[in-house]
């Protein structure tokens, strides 16, 4: 490759980041090789989303922690140190290197542990994986919204590593770097058993002793044909949690039945080229028609002509109601 032609390459580059003109540019400054972790050096320091995570531990965490003991002062987005008269050379040099002595001597006792905090259950997520569940979020924030382009992006574990949480795409979700740093433990509960929580069943629902095998399931939740069809391939998409209500359902179990509710969609329409639609529902409590008090969401697909007017959908569970204005 001559300089013309690397020349070109970064004139005509497809980016996602600012990762390879940093590179390249290290490369360059270094008369052509820069070592792995020089190249890091570089990304984080042209990592804004870095950047800002660490803004964050100063404020919260270290600034605090000075402020707290008189040390520092804060003003807006500056520290100034809290020392009476001005530090000479000579006393500013052996201070230095008493900082440097410090956490030279933190590091050798306590080793990489110092970075739990950003190692913790970080194990690479697969590229592929990644993809999918940005995919999925529509490169957005799935907690505050923001997108992908505004603030970067990690796939976290709803359920944490350490509750037992699941390596599973019902339990990832795109967060962005702020929303997750703040999800994190608050109090001293022991969570060693949250996990458990998705392995209550009862002993006396048809769902939770289910007597036939699922046309689907995944982690979280399951399929099977309603027993009486509304529409031929009627479904019912089940968390294989019990619990009534859909709103104590939790985020890895509303991926599950998501994630279900797609591949059953797909599969009839790949079976069945007269199904032009579907009602998708949930009758909640016995007021609402609720038979079974196990959650269940009804997947009914829909062929033209199968009513005589369709006007109002769902709108008919109350007589007289389908239609607009009536």
């Amino acid at each position: 490759m001559t300089p013309e032609d690397l020349k070109n390459y970064l004139e005509n580059m497809r980016m996602s980041h600012v990762y390879q003109p940093v590179m390249i540019k290290r490369m360059l400054m270094n008369g052509g090789n820069a070592s792995a972790e020089e190249i890091a050096i570089d990304l984080v320091q042209n990592d804004q989303s870095q950047i800002e995570y660490y803004i964050i531990r100063v404020n919260t965490m270290v600034g605090k922690v000075l402020r707290q003991n008189g040390v520092v002062e804060k003003e807006k987005s500056n520290y100034r140190l809290l020392v009476d008269g001005k530090i000479s050379e000579r006393a500013k040099e052996e201070l230095i290197m008493l900082c440097d002595q410090r956490i030279k001597e933190y590091v050798e006792k306590r080793g990489m542990d110092i970075w739990d905090h950003r190692r913790r259950n970080r194990s690479p997520i697969d590229g592929s994986v990644r993809y999918q569940v940005l995919n999925r979020a529509h490169n957005r924030c799935e907690l505050c919204g923001v997108s992908a382009e505004e603030r970067a992006l990690e796939v976290d574990h709803i359920v944490p590593k350490n509750w037992a949480g699941e390596d599973s795409m019902e339990n990832y979700q795109a967060l962005c770097y702020k929303c997750n740093a703040g999800k994190r433990d608050t109090d001293d509960t022991d969570f060693r058993n949250r996990g458990l929580i998705f392995e209550e069943r009862s002993e006396n629902c048809i769902f939770c002793q289910m007597d036939r095998p699922p046309i689907l399931q995944n982690e979280l939740a399951f399929a099977i044909l309603d027993k009486y069809p509304v529409t031929y391939g009627h479904t019912l998409i089940i968390p294989k949690r019990h619990f009534d209500s859909y709103f104590d359902i939790t985020q890895p179990e509303l991926n599950a039945i998501q994630q279900l509710l797609l591949r059953r969609r797909l599969e009839i329409l790949e079976s069945d080229a007269e199904v032009e639609g579907f009602n998708i529902g949930i009758n909640q409590s016995r007021t609402a028609g609720q038979t079974i008090m196990h959650l269940h969401v009804h997947l009914i697909p829909r062929r033209k002509g199968d009513v005589e007017d369709p006007m109002g959908g769902i709108r008919h569970v109350i007589p007289g109601k389908g239609r607009y204005g009536e």
